[in-house]
């Protein structure tokens, strides 16, 4: 069993029977190590070129790396928030129209020809389809990450990462693949 201490009391003020104690640590001799500090500075010019370090000495991302974030933040972001928008707008016109409609799982029914493809999906919102619209959220969903990696390649790109690159090319096959490995 276990018993409560109610002596103890926890403050944010410091204690007057605590004292500090500081140490002073000897320097070390400058030029025993000549050959570490010529390599420190060709790292620091190297870091330099590639990066900005702001006041309190930390590196910082250059303006274009900066841009390049904030674009694909905003497209993944927008992008999320107007297929939501698109399905959530499809949900409702769906139910509204078929909403008191009793349920049939008496029959399986397929996907009508219009929606086994995007180009009649597209045709079918564009025409009023509720499901079509509902359909056309999901597209636009799937396709948002499909764009941002489109959109990293060609930053790589024209940045010669072509590590990165290869990388990207590697997503992007198998992105398609499992897009258009559907259809054959």
């Amino acid at each position: 069993m276990y018993k409560f201490n109610s002596s103890f009391r926890f403050s944010f003020l410091p204690q007057p029977d605590s004292e500090v104690v500081t140490l002073t640590l000897p320097q070390k001799d400058s030029d025993s190590n000549i050959e570490q500090l010529e390599q420190s500075s060709n790292t620091v010019a190297q870091l330099l070129n590639s990066c900005e370090i702001d006041v309190n000495k930390n590196l910082t991302k250059t303006s274009s790396e900066q841009q390049l974030e904030y674009l694909l933040s905003n497209l993944m972001k927008y992008g999320v928030l107007i297929a939501s928008a698109i399905v959530l707008l499809g949900g409702i016109l769906y139910l509204i129209h078929h909403g008191a409609e009793p349920a049939g799982y008496h029959f399986f029914r397929g996907e009508p020809s219009e929606f086994r493809s995007p180009v009649g999906v597209v045709k079918a919102a564009l025409s009023g389809s509720d499901r079509a619209i509902i359909q056309l959220g999901l597209l636009l969903l799937i396709a948002t990450p499909i764009v941002r990696v489109f959109i990293s390649l060609l930053a790589f790109l024209l940045q010669r990462e072509f590590i990165y690159v290869i990388v990207t090319l590697l997503v992007m096959t198998s992105l398609i693949y499992s897009l258009v490995g559907a259809y054959y």
